[in-house]
């Protein structure tokens, strides 16, 4: 048998267990929302861009890295957002790698003087790769002397699959309240092998929420700046029969910011049936054009010494009088 293809499907596995999904869930979701939805393409209304970066999991055998990159501009005359994207993440243990390519397109629509509705979608080209090559197969395994360098197996000639794949979203918002709604992976692409097989990629499901204000609305501000602001973030997610729930708080200053998400999976469907996964810390600084977060997730559960999981993100934002929301750039509006 091939044991060690069954090992790499094992630690797959494993992986997939942990994150409660097959996308990449970000941290810093609320920073970068366009990792979720594609409702907020050019929300600022103004040419964004940024990158951010994901380590998990450093003191395991099976890290995960994983980038994504972006950039979305705004249209005044077509009154929209278009942007593209770029997602890449690799598994070191098995060499698995992911990547997706895509644009992006949303469309602002004014409801009355407090709310506006942003539908969006998204479309591109993904490519998994698994990397068989690095296997050693039965075929190429001698007894009596050095192993054989190739293998006749067909396995090995359908190591990667490209798929097209479409999502959409929507976002509604006033100035201190956000809510999203986001379905990918609406054609469910076949992801399989072989090819005859049929293996489409479930949906990924998500409904997120943000909702800021003034510290001193509702208490006397004693010991900080009267622009202190408080912001709160939800984020519900479904792939499958895996879902999760985070729910963080931060407290934003005039260039920096501090908070705090806990990250849970109500079906409590991993390994030890955890309902809290992991406690997230993260902070953040801007300085001028230039936005810098920065987050570490503690995992809580019984998987064992795994490093946790870093993020660094980093977005420049052209124009300034442009309100960033959720984030520590507060102009006057």
């Amino acid at each position: 048998m091939r044991l060690k293809l069954l090992v790499v499907i094992l630690i797959t596995c494993c992986f997939y267990t942990k994150t409660r999904a097959q996308d990449p869930i970000f941290t810093q979701y609320f920073l970068v929302p366009e990792t979720l939805n594609p409702g907020f393409t050019g929300f600022m209304e103004t040419t964004y861009a940024g990158i951010i970066h994901r380590e998990q999991w450093p003191e395991l055998d099976l890290s995960v890295d994983t980038d994504y990159a972006f950039v979305n501009t705004w249209s005044d005359k077509l009154n929209s957002g278009i942007g593209v994207n770029i997602l890449n993440q690799r598994e070191n243990a098995s060499k698995y790698n992911y990547t997706q390519v895509n644009a992006n397109y949303a469309y602002r629509v004014r409801i009355n003087d407090t709310w506006t509705f942003r539908p969006g979608i998204e479309a591109g080209f993904g490519l998994k790769s698994f990397a068989f090559g690095n296997l050693l197969l039965e075929d190429q395994i001698n007894l009596n002397g050095p192993n054989n360098p190739t293998s006749v197996d067909p396995l090995l000639a359908n190591d990667r699959v490209t798929f097209f794949d479409v999502s959409a979203g929507m976002v509604f918002n006033t100035d201190d309240l956000w809510i999203g709604l986001s379905m990918k992976h609406l054609n469910r692409p076949n992801i399989a092998l072989s090819a005859n097989g049929n293996l489409p990629l479930n949906t990924f499901f998500s409904l997120t929420s943000g909702y800021e204000f003034l510290v001193a609305d509702y208490i006397d501000v004693l010991f900080f700046p009267y622009e202190t602001k408080m912001f709160f973030t939800s984020n519900y997610m479904q792939q499958g029969r895996y879902n999760r729930f985070d729910l963080g708080a931060s407290i934003l200053f005039e260039k920096m910011f501090f908070g705090t998400t806990f990250v849970t999976n109500p079906a409590k469907n991993g390994m030890n049936n955890e309902l809290l996964t992991s406690v997230n810390f993260f902070t953040g600084l801007q300085y001028e054009h230039l936005r810098l977060g920065l987050s570490y997730d503690l995992n809580t559960t019984k998987i064992g010494r795994t490093g946790g999981v870093y993020e660094l993100s980093l977005t420049y934002q052209f124009d300034l009088s442009r309100k960033c929301f959720g984030c520590p750039n507060y102009g006057d509006n």
